[in-house]
């Protein structure tokens, strides 16, 4: 569905992208993660046909993107971070506006009709869109980038700034695209590209960093355990007593209290479990155990222990 062959943006003497390169599959969710500055908005900007590489080229359908922009773009349905709205119309107004703008040529009725049920917003169609919530303008925009039935959506921060039930909302509505549509979803959410993406590409500074099934980068992420866990005891007796434990790399007290107890970040050495000894040494002591619950990495773990693998090859 797309192929990017060694894409390469410079402005200047700073290089946005340097020499990107991956395939999308017909029917794969993709997440496209990567930190401030890293190129993946340069690289999103240059697939949609936004802006232009230096060298390299984008393939959509088997079809260049600068040698027939305009059949390409067609095949191509953008949501960008700041959906492009106009506020004073209502949301059958622009989608219509947006239905002739695309040169659309499906029935446009049943099309519209199809496009409002799939994204859940048949019953504010009459509704002026700058009275709509955050969580409906998203999925107006959505449906805006249906029109036409593209096969490829491209979808840039779907989710910021909505409420835990939009996000909820907006996340289904990805899942349900990727049974008729590829979908690349740019994302800083490590969460989201976990709980909605086949896979994920991870971009740094203007390369790739990581490309794989979610599974397999869920792997390698976890390999490197954190826990909170809630002791009830001293603090002088149970920091030295975790950093003393075989199997903890780091351990430290985060400030946050229960009564008597007190709450502490644990790190365990790379592919070491630790609860079981953690369990044993305490009880041995006579320090109850209140709590124990496994941390996620932030994102930024992630680009550091992904990048420092990719800096260390």
């Amino acid at each position: 569905m797309l192929k990017v062959e060694n894409l390469v943006k410079t402005y200047g003497r700073a290089t946005a992208l340097g020499g990107v390169s991956f395939t999308v599959n017909d029917g794969e969710i993709v997440g496209f993660l990567g930190p401030n500055g890293a190129g993946k908005s340069t690289a999103m900007n240059i697939i949609t046909g936004y802006i232009s590489s230096n060298t390299g080229k984008v393939f959509v359908d088997g079809e260049e993107i600068l040698e027939n922009p305009t059949a390409v773009k067609k095949k191509i349905g953008y949501l960008p971070e700041q959906p492009p709205l106009y506020p004073e119309l209502t949301v059958d107004e622009y989608l219509n506006f947006v239905y002739e703008l695309r040169a659309c040529t499906l029935p446009r009725q049943a099309h519209l009709n199809e496009i409002c049920t799939a994204v859940r917003i048949t019953d504010i169609r009459t509704r002026l869109i700058r009275n709509l919530s955050k969580g409906y303008k998203q999925r107006v925009g959505i449906a805006a980038a249906l029109i036409g039935d593209p096969p490829l959506i491209i979808l840039d921060e779907p989710t910021v700034g909505l409420d835990p039930k939009e996000i909820i909302g907006v996340r289904n509505l990805i899942r349900a695209l990727g049974k008729k549509h590829t979908v690349i979803l740019s994302t800083h959410i490590l969460s989201e590209a976990q709980a909605v993406c086949d896979r994920m590409i991870i971009i740094n500074r203007g390369k790739i960093a990581a490309d794989g099934k979610t599974d397999e980068i869920n792997r390698f992420i976890k390999d490197n355990r954190r826990y909170k866990v809630t002791i009830s005891g001293s603090q002088n007796e149970v920091l030295p007593l975790l950093r003393g434990l075989s199997g903890i790399v780091r351990a430290e007290a985060t400030g946050e209290r229960d009564g008597d107890a007190a709450a502490y970040m644990i790190e365990a050495a790379s592919g070491i479990e630790i609860r079981k000894a953690l369990f044993y040494a305490l009880a041995e002591q006579n320090l109850p155990i209140f709590g124990l619950e496994p941390v996620g990495q932030s994102l930024e773990d992630v680009f550091l222990k992904l990048t420092g693998r990719q800096e260390g090859r």
